[in-house]
């Protein structure tokens, strides 16, 4: 997640077709290839014209957009955090699904009781969401798991809170197949998450409290 400019969408790691039947070829190849495609070049086009902001990453991009000029805070904020959610939404996703890892089942059963009760809850958190947005699996810096939902491209970056695996219940997500049914499209997305890649993710927060800790 640590592009810079020009921003380029993230190939998927799987075949349009990888995901069926729980995803089809359709809602994939529209959502990854027209949705995620439009929030890179917004974001590019905005970054053309402010040669001085083409080396921010796009974290710092998410995170301290309102350092920017203030005509281009909220473009940026919202293109930035298309392009953030959507390559974390897509990466997060493998097919056949997998299972965790015995370090991460381990986080998750001290923060959720057990695997089944942090899907059930995952999805119950995604639900919740008011019309467009996400929901997330974070960790904060001393590794401790939580969900959160955030409106819009908002996302849930800080020094203190790290994302680790987004849901996308944007209707464009799910919408050529499951119309209005969110739900059926949750609990089918549950079975194609790849929980290897969120085990990773979680790795890269642990180690960068264990270097901050170090130079402390």
């Amino acid at each position: 997640m640590e592009q810079c400019y020009p921003f380029e969408a993230l190939p998927l790691p799987y075949p349009y077709d990888g995901l069926a039947p729980y995803l089809n070829a359709e809602t994939l190849t529209f959502h990854h290839d027209k949705h995620y495609q439009a929030y890179v070049e917004g974001l590019n086009q905005i970054l053309e014209k402010c040669p001085q902001y083409q080396s921010w990453s796009l974290n710092r991009l998410v995170t301290e957009y309102a350092h920017l000029p203030r005509s281009i805070q909220e473009p940026v904020r919202n293109n930035a955090g298309g392009v953030y959610n959507h390559g974390l939404y897509f990466m997060g996703l493998c097919p056949g699904g997998s299972m965790p890892g015995s370090r991460l089942t381990a986080v998750i059963e001290k923060a959720f009781g057990s695997f089944q009760n942090l899907n059930d809850a995952l999805i119950q958190c995604a639900m919740s969401q008011f019309g467009s947005g996400y929901a997330f699996l974070i960790s904060d810096a001393w590794g401790r798991l939580g969900l959160v939902k955030a409106p819009n491209q908002q996302v849930p970056l800080s020094s203190r809170m790290c994302p680790l695996l987004a849901i996308d219940v944007w209707e464009h997500a799910y919408y050529l197949q499951y119309q209005n049914r969110r739900k059926d499209y949750l609990t089918a997305l549950t079975q194609v998450i790849d929980w290897s890649f969120v085990e990773h993710r979680y790795a890269d927060v642990m180690d960068a409290t264990r270097r901050r800790g170090q130079r402390g």
